[in-house]
Formats: structure tokens, C-alpha cells, sequence
């Protein structure tokens, strides 16, 4: 039986408006997104969603405009509780609440504290909501029931948080990435490529391998910072493949043993998915310095972050 999956071709990182922007521009309806937001009972902020072409290619740009002046800092269990509370599709409140718990473990280790100890100043923000509830809630009403993601690249430098200056990529983002062992790849980009938040999502639910699946839809999420090729990430949409169903390659013929040096041994890295969750929210919009901002950083994923959360 074929299942409807996604594959979330990262090749210019990752963040939480990035992977929401490309849901959208796959087909994702804005307005039920804002329906189910709603149900959270956190006003204060407004979706914006703008079509724009980079290099040559059309795609959306997906922004939280928080129009809150102090935002609460929250504890996971306040969090648990607005998410929890929500009445939303049980999926979605559980898988929410997941990245949510693995943002929190990753935090609570790098500060040296416990995971309930931890205060989700901009993660417990509603741009940090949004884009992980909303990014559950897309998946859910989009119908998907497996997620796949390609390795991720990693830019360099410092990212300025509430913590000062740290180091690319973050160590919230870091930590999140360690704990699945999520395969990276050197960018000569300088700046944050993948924000906490990206990383929260894609450790936690995702599958780091490229599925065999028949494409069907195609979305494309824009971050904000410009770089020398179009600073985006790709989602695609579509159904699984058997292989096995498909019968034997012409390629499969070649006998790999011919090659004497060559190790045989395919490393599926652990994809764990569901273990993982994240606060990489934080990063995302702290990486401005300025809360405001956080919106725009987080989903640059390339260059755009040059200020992580709460590494």
C-alpha cells in the first residue's frame, strides 16, 4: 500500500516559516491554517503570506508579524497546556507538543538546567507556535503520514541571541541535530542556514533519507536573506513507492563486489524521527536580537539567521 509522503529538499537550510512557506505554496490553504491557529487562543500576530520570484523561480514567503509588546516567557508546561487545551486533531497536538519536548531537551542541556526549568522566552513566543503548530496542522490536513528530509547544510560564523554572539549554527540547533545524528553538509554561506526551530522540526518527524515516491505537488518556501543562488527550500508531495513492487534496475545488474576498496555497508543514519524535539523558535527569531525580527531570521536559513534564540 502507497502512503502519502513528503520530502523536504533542504538544499539552502531550514526554518520554521521556510518549511510552512513551501506547505502553503503546495497547496496548503492559508485560511484553514488561520482557523486552526486560532483554536490556540494566542492573539496578537498576523500571517503573511506574499508570492515572490528569486532567480528565476516562483515561490511563497511565509512571515509571523507578532504585533505582541511583552511576550510571556513559558515553561513547557504552559506550552503542553495551550497546545494540549487547543482541541485540535489529536496528531497534531501530539506531535506539536513532541518538537516542543525535544527543543526543551536540547535547551535544558546547554544551559546546564532541567527540561521544565526552561523558559521558552522566544520559542514560547506565538511566531514559535505558530510555525510548529502550524507546520503539524499543515501535515495533517494535507494528509501526509511520513516525512523525509535531505541532509542538511550548515553555515558559519556567529549569530547574535539573548546569550550574545554564538556560534553557526547555534547550539540549541546543534545539539538537535546531534541527537538524531542528522547528516550536514559544509556551506560556504556565511550566517545561520538551519534555525533552532527547522532543526526541531525536521529531527523530531522526519526521516533524513530520500524516499522513492511518485511526485505529485511541488512547494517552494523562501527565507528571508539573499544569497548568490535562490534562498529557498523545496517540498515534495506525492505518494510512496515499493521497489520491490517495481521489479529489479538495469544498474542493479552491476555486481558491486568488483570493486576491491569499496565498503558495501549503507548507513541508513538513525533516522530517528519522533524522538526529537526541538526549540529551535528561539533561535529563529532571537537571532535578530530584536523579537521582532525573529520572523524574518528564523526562515532564512542561509544567511538570514544570524542570530539564533536560545542556542
Amino acid at each position: 500500500m502507497s502512503k502519502r509522503i513528503a520530502y523536504f529538499d533542504c538544499f539552502s537550510g531550514a526554518s520554521g516559516d521556510m518549511l510552512l512557506g513551501a506547505l502553503l505554496d503546495s497547496g496548503l490553504d492559508l485560511e484553514e491554517l488561520k482557523v486552526d491557529l486560532a483554536r490556540l487562543g494566542v492573539g496578537g500576530y498576523e500571517l503573511q503570506l506574499t508570492r515572490q520570484v528569486r532567480h528565476g523561480i516562483s515561490g511563497s514567503k511565509f512571515d509571523v508579524l507578532d504585533q505582541g509588546e511583552d511576550r510571556p516567557a513559558r515553561h513547557l508546561s504552559r506550552v503542553r497546556e495551550i497546545i494540549g487545551n487547543s482541541g485540535l486533531p489529536e496528531p497534531v497536538i501530539t506531535s506539536a507538543i513532541q518538537v516542543f519536548e525535544r527543543l526543551a531537551e536540547a535547551e535544558a542541556s546547554i544551559h546546564g538546567t532541567t527540561v521544565e526549568e526552561v523558559h521558552f522566552h522566544e520559542v514560547g513566543a506565538v511566531d514559535s507556535l505558530v510555525d510548529i503548530v502550524g507546520f503539524c496542522c499543515g501535515i495533517h490536513r494535507l494528509g501526509i503520514e511520513e516525512l523525509y528530509a535531505s541532509p542538511l547544510p550548515l553555515g558559519s560564523g556567529t549569530v547574535r541571541t539573548e546569550h550574545g554572539l554564538l556560534p553557526v549554527p547555534a547550539p540549541a540547533t546543534l545539539a538537535l541535530l546531534a541527537s538524531v545524528g542528522a547528516p550536514t553538509l559544509p556551506s560556504g554561506a556565511q550566517g545561520e542556514m538551519v534555525t533552532p526551530t527547522g532543526a526541531a522540526l525536521l529531527t523530531t518527524l522526519t526521516r533524513f533519507e530520500r524516499p522513492a515516491m511518485k511526485v505529485e505537488r511541488v512547494g517552494y518556501g523562501f527565507g528571508t536573506k539573499e544569497f548568490p543562488w535562490a534562498n529557498l527550500l523545496r517540498v515534495w508531495i506525492g505518494d510512496s513507492l515499493d521497489m520491490r513492487a517495481l521489479g529489479p534496475r538495469p544498474h542493479a545488474a552491476v555486481p558491486h563486489s568488483h570493486e576491491p576498496g569499496a565498503s558495501h555497508h549503507h548507513h541508513h543514519a538513525d533516522h530517528a524521527h519522533h524522538d526529537h524535539e526541538h526549540h529551535d523558535h528561539d533561535h529563529d527569531h532571537e537571532s535578530h536580537g530584536e523579537h521582532d525580527h525573529h520572523h524574518e531570521h528564523e526562515h532564512e536559513p542561509d544567511g538570514e539567521h544570524d542570530h539564533p534564540h536560545h542556542p
